[in-house]
């Protein structure tokens, strides 16, 4: 498959809204939407955790593998909240080509 990050990106997060009508015994993410928000933000966190940790340590591999962890529950709590990586890819193309010190000091104004 010659899929490029956004194919991929967008499969993914049609299987996580789909996991939503599953059975939480039978599907992980399923289990996480039941536990409710907090429990997803909880799980988030932790994978933030674990990508400073790696990244402190230096092993591309690791960086890489737990970067996706927190793409994966990031996108997770997306879609709890009935939001999209559209949404999200809307606002750094927003941000593109702005300073970032700009973008820092209008931030407080919305």
């Amino acid at each position: 498959m010659n899929d490029t990050p956004e194919d991929v990106l967008a499969r993914l997060f049609a299987v996580l809204r789909e996991r939503r009508n599953a059975d939480p015994t039978q599907s992980y993410v399923a289990s996480l939407y039941g536990k409710g928000l907090d429990a997803i933000l909880k799980k988030v966190g932790e994978e933030a955790a674990e990508v400073l940790i790696a990244a402190k340590g230096g092993e591309a591999g690791q960086v890489v593998h737990e970067t996706a962890d927190l793409w994966f529950h990031s996108l997770v709590m997306l879609a709890f909240l009935d939001l999209s990586p559209d949404q999200v890819m809307a606002e750094l193309e927003r941000r593109f080509g702005r300073p970032g010190l700009e973008e820092k000091a209008h931030r407080h104004e919305r």
